[in-house]
């Protein structure tokens, strides 16, 4: 353990939020019917939680350039009296362009599930593959879909490099999460589980 949590007490706390955290999906999906849960959901939930421990919890947006792609970049950590934190970040992809959008909300969206994911990875919520209000099951413009029906589209070299650049990223969700986004539709449910099971 590191020199900056001895004594804290803070990692037992964060360690006692994640067992205990109950954050319900109070939101539903008006396309598909679902429930899912958002960044607000978690922060109404684990209110308490941070109150009970004398803990603090900010979060912060940072717009990074990844791949020629503009990302946002969230920063979830708690903190306490002491000034020690825990932190963790999440990445969401923002869009050049979406229907019904200015950039400011494409940057606001990109920046929620951005928040979501960090916070997911704070507190081990497991819940990253949500598609959340913003998936019309197909009910809006067409778009083709390619549906991998099991059989495996990814070959083992191809998930052996996966694997690798998951495995020596200093953020493992955010790499899994970058390639779930880039390679998801061409693998299948076993491989996709397998290369979430590295993070």
């Amino acid at each position: 353990m590191s020199e900056e949590f001895k004594g804290s007490g803070l990692v037992s706390a964060v360690s006692e939020i994640q067992h205990s955290l109950k954050a319900p999906k109070g939101q539903t999906n008006k396309f598909g019917g679902y429930k899912y849960r958002s960044c607000e959901d978690i922060l109404e939930a684990v209110k308490p939680h941070l109150s009970k421990h004398g803990l603090i919890l900010t979060i912060s947006d940072e717009i990074v350039d990844v791949a020629g792609r503009v990302y946002v970049k969230a920063t979830a950590a708690v903190h306490n009296s002491q000034g020690h934190s825990v932190q963790t970040s999440g990445y969401a992809r923002e869009e050049e362009v979406k229907k019904g959008m200015d950039a400011s909300q494409i940057t606001g969206s990109a920046s929620s599930y951005a928040r979501k994911y960090a916070l997911n990875g704070l507190f081990c919520i497991d819940d990253t593959r949500d598609s959340d209000a913003t998936n019309d099951h197909g009910k809006s413009a067409p778009k083709q879909v390619v549906k991998n029906t099991g059989s495996v589209v990814m070959s083992d070299a191809e998930m052996e490099q996966l694997e690798n650049y998951i495995r020596n990223s200093k953020n493992r969700l955010a790499a899994f999460q970058a390639v779930d986004e880039k390679h998801g539709k061409r693998m299948s449910v076993e491989q996709n589980d397998y290369l979430k099971s590295v993070c």
